[in-house]
């Protein structure tokens, strides 16, 4: 099992001739993720070659879904036409769209996530990584190669910190990880994700990464003391930030103990999540609740 993205999904890739897009599908496809078409009004009806696979251009989303069926998006446009591909993406009816592009204006992105809510649309990102099932299909730029199928899901706001326990994880292999990202405004929460391993009968364990700004963190730390029965381990970066300065990600706004590295993980531990100090000592507080320490 997995949560949001199987081997059964077809994936779009809108900006796929972009040199981001082809960089990163054509990784995808080496990772076995069912890449069904890229989008680019410009050149619809062409195909691109990719190793030993050639992925056609459709004119629109709405024309890809028609053609392939395809089920999930994944975006790699400039900031400036973002809002533009999501809403296109919602309303040909995807199911879940995956945004990259980072920079994208906060207003961009309060209303194109309003907005595919609205009509259905699971939105991960934006200024995200994507997500991984390994061993059974990748959206986005997270390596594929670093960890394998497991017992462990993982949602994070940070993309290095994702693939840095993905790495310290290795030989224990995750259900899916997912890369939610850092910006004030994101359309798949800590929360959502909580809620979805939690009902996954393949993740055991999950691991919260979070990092400091905002509030995200505490309201996860509530919803796993409500409704979370598996074991959660966490890990919140940015305890050595200095006071006073902004730091990482557009959303990490510190005011007072608000929204600070200590105030997160005295939440979380509050509710029985373990916090680790480090991403190592993270890894090995997972080990050992996996193997019934915790």
């Amino acid at each position: 099992m997995a949560i949001y993205l199987t081997k059964e999904s077809k994936v779009l890739v809108q900006g796929m001739t972009g040199g981001e897009g082809m960089k990163h599908t054509r990784r995808m496809l080496a990772a076995g993720t069912n890449v069904v078409g890229g989008v680019n009004p410009r050149k619809a009806g062409r195909t691109v070659d990719f190793d030993d696979r050639a992925v056609p251009v459709f004119g629109s989303v709405h024309e890809g879904i028609e053609a392939t069926g395809a089920d999930v998006t994944v975006v790699f446009v400039p900031p400036a036409f973002a809002k533009a591909a999501v809403v296109e993406a919602a309303d040909a009816g995807i199911g879940l769209a995956v945004v990259i592009t980072e920079g994208i204006p906060v207003h961009d992105s309060v209303a194109f996530t309003a907005y595919a809510r609205a009509k259905g649309t699971r939105i991960v990102g934006p200024n995200c990584p994507g997500l991984i099932t390994p061993g059974q299909s990748n959206a986005g730029i997270i390596p594929a190669d670093i960890t394998k199928p497991g017992r462990v899901g993982l949602v994070s706001k940070s993309g290095t910190l994702t693939y840095q326990l993905m790495y310290e994880l290795r030989d224990t292999g995750f259900s899916t990880c997912v890369g939610i990202g850092g910006d004030p405004v994101v359309g798949t929460t800590h929360i959502d994700c909580l809620a979805a391993f939690q009902d996954d009968p393949d993740t055991e364990l999950i691991v919260l990464i979070g990092e400091i700004g905002g509030d995200a963190e505490e309201r996860a730390a509530a919803y796993v003391r409500d409704h979370v029965t598996k074991p959660v381990v966490g890990y919140i970066a940015g305890f050595t930030a200095p006071e006073g300065r902004t730091m990482g990600h557009a959303g990490a706004i510190v005011s007072g103990s608000s929204g600070t590295a200590r105030a997160k993980k005295e939440a979380l531990e509050a509710v029985g999540v373990r916090v680790g100090n480090t991403p190592t000592e993270t890894a090995r507080l997972v080990l050992a609740a996996l193997e019934g320490g915790a």
